[in-house]
């Protein structure tokens, strides 16, 4: 019985550790996915919440359109997520 409790107790940590590292993991692989699927035109919010369009890609950074005439340069992990409905924007 001792050999159960034992086992039971190392069995739940190790459990809890390897969803958290799997969700991880997740998580990564969708950030590198997203990454690698902007297009220029695209309506995107960074990490930070700031609201642009992509004008512009390269290898490792992004070119995001903010207001007319003002483009910043990102990294493009630091792209969050893409807006699907433009008319979100703002509101």
């Amino acid at each position: 019985m001792g050999d159960v409790v034992l086992v039971v107790l190392l069995a739940i940590p190790l459990i809890g550790i390897w969803l958290l590292v799997r969700g991880q993991q997740r998580r990564t692989q969708q950030a590198a996915e997203l990454a690698a699927g902007l297009r220029v035109g695209q309506d995107v919010i960074t990490t930070s919440g700031l609201y642009g369009t992509v004008a512009s890609l390269d290898d490792v950074s992004v070119t995001l359109l903010v207001a007319p005439g003002v483009e910043l340069l990102f990294d493009r992990r630091a792209v969050g997520r893409v807006r699907d409905d433009a008319s979100d924007f703002g509101g």
